[in-house]
């Protein structure tokens, strides 16, 4: 069942995929439109879901549950991987590799593989103050407070 992202409260399971390209408005558009309708219907042991979702920057689908009305299972769960596969295939993008890394450098998003990454670290491309987007927080608490944050306030100071 889809509910507005603000009315889940901040235990709320997320889970957040990159793509590896800027999606259009268009595309953008046309994606809300399936995400709406898949949360519609997800559902977990017969139970509704209570869930929602963001689209940030053109590049992020962010996932959200309510875990205290019901929580995602491994098949629901393996049902909103296929859904966003289904996403992948449509729209030619990568959304599951978590061996990439997005970050702004001024007002533009960048996308890297974590090598490059490691390797603009290196070069002083970029600086323990750049911001990152850390997308492996868990909940709609830690995604407020912790999802774009400086390099050294994330798991990616390890490269510092």
């Amino acid at each position: 069942m889809y509910v507005p992202f603000e009315n889940l409260p901040e235990e709320s399971r997320i889970w957040i995929y990159q793509s590896n390209r800027k999606f259009s408005d268009a595309e953008f558009s046309e994606i809300e439109k399936d995400l709406q309708q898949f949360l519609e219907s997800w559902a977990a042991h017969g139970t509704s879901l209570e869930a929602s979702y963001q689209l940030k920057y053109n590049r992020f689908i962010i996932i959200a549950v309510n875990q205290e009305v019901q929580a995602a299972t491994g098949c629901s769960i393996d049902a909103s991987v296929v859904f966003i596969q289904s996403l992948e295939q449509k729209y030619q993008v990568d959304l599951l590799d978590k061996m990439n890394v997005t970050f702004k450098l001024g007002e533009h998003i960048a996308h890297k593989p974590l090598i490059d990454f490691k390797k603009m670290v290196k070069d002083k491309a970029v600086t323990e103050n750049t911001i990152v987007f850390n997308n492996l927080i868990n909940n709609i608490q830690e995604y407020n407070e912790s999802w774009e944050v400086p390099a050294i306030d994330s798991w990616h100071s390890r490269f510092f």
